[in-house]
Parts: structure tokens; C-alpha cells; sequence
């Protein structure tokens, strides 16, 4: 799965869960990634609002997300 950040520089973890519907709120975005469920660039990732920027990937249950500019 990919993400175009379209212009922006960012995007946070707990946002683009909740955009892209890999979890249905904020909330199970943040226990999810305090659990240590989330991986970014393949590290366990424990920042709830962590800024994705463009070439990061994030893996969460099986799925992988690539930012793109």
C-alpha cells in the first residue's frame, strides 16, 4: 500500500492509521502503537504522533504502508 503526502512534509503515525482505516479511531491507533505493535523503517515504533516523511514504511498487522512524496 502506498501514501502520497501530496505536498505536505508529514504525516503523523496515528494519523495515517486512522486515514488509511487500519484501525477505526485514534484511540486504537495509540494503544496499538504504545503496545508496540507498529514498526517504522522495521523498529518497533512506540511515538504515537512520529512524523512519517517521504521513503519511511510502516508495518502493522501484516500490512506495510510506503510514504510517498
Amino acid at each position: 500500500m502506498e501514501f502520497k503526502l501530496n505536498g505536505q512534509e508529514y504525516i503523523e503515525l496515528n494519523v495515517l492509521m486512522k486515514l488509511l482505516g487500519l484501525v477505526d479511531s485514534g484511540g486504537m491507533a495509540k494503544m496499538f502503537i504504545l503496545n508496540g505493535e507498529v514498526k517504522v523503517d522495521n523498529v518497533i515504533e512506540n511515538r504515537i504522533r512520529r512524523k512519517l516523511r517521504a521513503g519511511d514504511k510502516v508495518l502493522f498487522q501484516g500490512k506495510s504502508v510506503r510514504i510517498l512524496a
